[in-house]
């Protein structure tokens, strides 16, 4: 009877350490299987995590640009004064800001594409996460609208405003044509023509006469009123009041009142100084006969 009691024995001994053997194999398992479970989550947890931050990255980056509610740049100041910026000589100012924030606008689109083929290829969904990148796609796509919206209303701006510089610019040839005519007109009233020369030089270009005496003597010189422009020289009397002569002594032969000139003996030369230039320009022509 003891023989098969040690069979026993043995047998349930041999049973009890192939249960005991798995059991360990089967609790090995389910530790590497929770250890794995604890991996995976903190990597999703991870990838959340980086995800949501790429989010409001994008978010950030979108909500500086800074473009207003009715597509206004913000160029600071008021609203008119963005305007002048926008379509006045900064103009170039307002397109460089356009070309800038629709950069920033691709930039941000090619990250939120980029956020979606890394989520799609991690394979890990997320509630909320779709919702999230709906929003940057909407945000992505008001920015859009407005920076259209903008660069619209500065390339109608630019249009008014050379618009405006061709109309200011033929008011201002026409100032420019009616100051030169206006000084024109000043100039030809102020202008006289004289001629300074002895009774030989002066007769001999035509610009003086004798008339009258006997036989020779006591003639009366007076002026021909021939238009001879190269012996006379013009004298704007607005901008020069002064005849100079190289001789000790002149008389002036011309009809100009005696009370609107002067005859002086100045360091041994006489000059005529015009006294009332309205009075003496009545007669154009001036004749200084010297001696």
């Amino acid at each position: 009877m003891k023989k098969p009691v040690q069979i026993l024995l043995i047998a349930a001994v041999v049973l009890l350490g192939g249960a005991t053997a798995l059991l360990f194999t089967q609790n090995q398992k389910a530790n590497q299987q929770l250890a794995g479970s604890k991996l995976s989550e903190q990597e999703i947890s991870d990838r959340y995590g980086r995800t949501i931050e790429a989010i409001a990255e994008i978010q950030d980056s979108l909500n500086a640009i800074a473009v207003g509610p009715e597509g206004t740049p913000v160029f600071g100041g008021s609203k008119a004064e963005a305007e002048r910026n926008m379509g006045g000589p900064n103009s170039q100012q307002a397109l460089d800001r356009i070309a800038v924030l629709r950069s920033s606008i691709a930039q941000n689109k090619e990250r939120i594409r980029a956020l979606e083929a890394n989520i799609k290829k991690s394979g890990v969904k997320i509630n909320g996460l779709q919702g999230l990148i709906a929003n940057l796609k909407k945000s992505v796509g008001e920015k859009e609208e407005q920076v259209a919206l903008l660069s619209a209303q500065v390339d109608s701006l630019h249009t008014q405003v050379n618009g405006l510089n061709e109309t200011v610019a033929a008011r201002e040839d026409t100032l420019r044509t009616r100051d030169q005519q206006v000084e024109e007109k000043r100039r030809e009233v102020a202008t006289v023509y004289y001629a300074v020369g002895s009774k030989k030089d002066l007769e001999k270009a035509g610009v003086i006469k004798s008339s009258g005496g006997v036989l020779g003597l006591g003639k009366t010189v007076l002026p021909t009123g021939v238009q001879n422009q190269t012996a006379f020289i013009p004298l704007d009397t607005d901008q020069q009041n002064i005849i100079v002569t190289s001789a000790p002594k002149a008389r002036v032969v011309s009809a100009q009142p005696a009370s609107s000139y002067q005859l002086l003996l100045v360091d041994g030369h006489m000059e005529l100084h015009i006294l009332s230039p309205a009075e003496f320009r009545k007669v154009k022509q001036v004749v200084i006969l010297t001696s």
